[in-house]
């Protein structure tokens, strides 16, 4: 299967959770930008063409982070719910 292929199976998912339940749990661990979250639920807020968007409150404040497909593709995000 093309990489290409599964970043838009992804991208799918991901935009059909946002439509019908946008709040997941996640896993993160990128090095640029440094994020580092560990089973934290998260709002999907938007779903873009490359990248799509969530808010997180695990320090308190709310927090919106752009993240891109390719990383669930790698596995340096992990989607739990989906």
């Amino acid at each position: 299967m093309s990489d290409i292929y599964e970043l838009e199976q992804i991208r799918q998912r991901i935009l059909e959770r946002y439509r019908s339940d946008p709040n997941i749990r996640v896993n993160v661990s990128l090095r640029q930008p440094k994020l580092h979250l560990n089973n934290v639920p998260v709002r999907i807020a938007g779903v873009y063409r490359h990248i799509f968007q969530v808010e997180e409150t695990s320090s308190g404040q709310p927090k919106r982070h752009a993240l891109q497909y390719a990383d669930v593709l790698t596995h340096n995000i992990e989607l739990l719910d989906i």
